[in-house]
This record gives C-alpha cells, sequence and structure tokens, in this order.
C-alpha cells in the first residue's frame, strides 16, 4: 500500500463539532414563530454577532454578497471570528479590514477553500498580508468539499462520504477522514459537516418574517441557511407576506431559518447583484491598489468604512445615486 493509502486523516485542524446531535439542541431551541423580524443592520449585528463566532458568509464571490454586514461587523470590531471560506473573496478582503495594525483580531481561523483571490481582479495584498502574518489559522479544502459540509449540516448528518480530495494535498491538510463504504468495501474521504454560529446572506426579495427569493444561481446558501444557528439576512427590497405566498415556490429560505431581516437597497456593492446591478469594477480596482501600501490603506478604510455611520453613506462616498444607476444599466443592458 502507497504512503499516500496510509494516511488516513488529514492533519488541518477541525474548527467546529461536526455531531448531529449537538447541532440539533441548538435549533432545537430556536423559536419557529412566524414574528417580524426587520432591523437595521447595526442593530442586527450587535445583537447576533457575538465575539469568537464562526462566521459563513453567503453568495460567491463578487456575486450577490453582503456587504452592507460585513462592513458593519468590521465597523463595530468583533474579534476572534472564524469564517468559511467558500469563495469568498471581496468578504475575505473586507474581513481581513478587521485585523488592521491597531484595531485587534477580527479573523482567527479560516477554513480555505478561496479567499485571497478577487479572480480576474488580481490578489489582495492585504489579505495576503494577514496570511502570511502568523495571525490566523488555516484549515484547507475544496470549493465543493466545503459546500457539502453545509449540506451535511443541512441534512442534519454529521459527514458526508464522497470520492473528491482522495489523492490530493488539499485532502493532506484538511480535517477530513478517510473511511470505508460498509456496502462496498471502497475506501472514501469523509467531509465533516459544519454548523456555523451565524450565517449572512443577501437576496433579492425578503418578507418582514424571513421568507428570502433569490433569482438565479443560489451556490450553496440553500444549504448555508439551514446549516447556520443564526441568519442574518440583508435584502435589495422588502415586499409583503401577501406576495410571497402568492408565489411560494419561489421562497429558496423559509422565515424559520431567519433571525433578523435588513433592508438594504445596493446591499451586495460593490459586487455584482444578478438582474439588478453590475460589479464597481473602478471601485474594487482602487480598493487593491490603496491595499498595496499599509498606510494608503488605513486611511481608505477610515474613508469607506470607519469614517461613515452607515452602508448609505458609503454609497454616497462612492458615487451615490448616479454612479449606481450606472451600474443597474450596465446589468441589465450590457
Amino acid at each position: 500500500m502507497s504512503a499516500e493509502n496510509l494516511q488516513q486523516c488529514g492533519s488541518g485542524p477541525l474548527f467546529m463539532n461536526p455531531d448531529s446531535d449537538h447541532a440539533r439542541q441548538t435549533f432545537r431551541a430556536k423559536s419557529k414563530a412566524l414574528a417580524e423580524k426587520v432591523m437595521s443592520v447595526p442593530e442586527a449585528v450587535d445583537q447576533f454577532v457575538s465575539d469568537g463566532d464562526y462566521l459563513g458568509s453567503g453568495g460567491f464571490g463578487g456575486n450577490r454578497i453582503a456587504t452592507a454586514l460585513l462592513h458593519e461587523i468590521v465597523r463595530q470590531q468583533k474579534q476572534d471570528l472564524s469564517l468559511a471560506g467558500h469563495t469568498t473573496t471581496h468578504d475575505f478582503q473586507i474581513l481581513c479590514a478587521g485585523n488592521e495594525t491597531g484595531r485587534g483580531q477580527l479573523l482567527r481561523r479560516v477554513d480555505i477553500a478561496y479567499i485571497v483571490g478577487l479572480e480576474a481582479r488580481g490578489l489582495s495584498p492585504h489579505a495576503r498580508r494577514v496570511c502570511e502574518s502568523g495571525q490566523v489559522e488555516f484549515c484547507e479544502w475544496s470549493n465543493y468539499t466545503l459546500a457539502l459540509r453545509f449540506q451535511a449540516a443541512a441534512m442534519g448528518v454529521p459527514y458526508l462520504p464522497v470520492r473528491s480530495l482522495a489523492g490530493t494535498d488539499t485532502f493532506r491538510k484538511s480535517a477530513a477522514r478517510r473511511v470505508v463504504c460498509p456496502f462496498t468495501g471502497q475506501e472514501l474521504i469523509a467531509v465533516p459537516a459544519l454548523w456555523p454560529d451565524l450565517a449572512l446572506i443577501h437576496v433579492h426579495e425578503s418578507d418582514a418574517f424571513g421568507n428570502c427569493r433569490i433569482r438565479g444561481t443560489s451556490v450553496a446558501d440553500w444549504c448555508l441557511a439551514r446549516a447556520a444557528k443564526k441568519l442574518i439576512i440583508s435584502c435589495e427590497r422588502l415586499v409583503s407576506n401577501d406576495e410571497i405566498r402568492r408565489d411560494p415556490t419561489a421562497t429558496i429560505i423559509p422565515y424559520y431559518c431567519v433571525d433578523a431581516v435588513c433592508e438594504v437597497p445596493y446591499g451586495s456593492y460593490p459586487g455584482n447583484m444578478p438582474y439588478e446591478y453590475y460589479s464597481d469594477e473602478d471601485h474594487l480596482r482602487q480598493w487593491l491598489q490603496a491595499e498595496s501600501d499599509p498606510e494608503t490603506h488605513r486611511q481608505f478604510l477610515d474613508d469607506c468604512i470607519f469614517g461613515v455611520s452607515d452602508f448609505t453613506e458609503y454609497l454616497e462616498r462612492c458615487g451615490g445615486k448616479q454612479r449606481l444607476e450606472q451600474l443597474r444599466e450596465q446589468e441589465l443592458h450590457p
């Protein structure tokens, strides 16, 4: 037997308990009442984000990300958070701002799939500095297996068996384990369930109770919403419950998963919101350029996050209504 086949466990740390019965105790205590949950972004972050939480961020890369909520987590200087890095590109870039000199340590542990690169836009210099600093502990996964960890949690099982990762360096750096199928005797890889303490998901529409609609691909958010112990939703617009009931099959996330609903038009900016507005590539380029110099980066963060009262003021500093209308036109009529 080869040395690779002898390795039964990855060497990476397991940051969250995959015990489904342990997770079930939390969900059993969660209210299922059809209650209104609308609140402001600062209120939601203050009430539901605690120091030391494990965070899951919805969307994918620069698409449909909960930017307003992420900004507020940094602005409130939450500490010692863990993160599921399931193609969290601009998300990770934002959260790394909380690991800026003199502001403590927002990020402590990260399950990596894809975090530092902003796709064709390039690598985030500050995110790279954070990764190389030794401040943050990492465990490696593929995007697929990290998504499967949410799926296992949504199914209420402690792990899922897969062929993926077998024979790779990613397996060696992960916390996955090799198992034998009881039916066929085949060797498979077991990826552990992941129940985040908190998830942030930006959606197109929600009612006041948290019944949510997403246009376009939902990526892993169907599972993430059901895996998370707490869930904050930001939405482009609030709609009535009558509207939700008019087309119930359009509801991707049901109200009983949700703890807070925040109405934030353009809440994914500078990311793309499918069928709503295009990503602001100029602003993302400015962000990357600012990060090249630590002092310039600190001033940029003061201008965009720490020096504004809320997300609306941030949007105004980035061009306001005129720029947002340009991005909407670019998305609708490319």
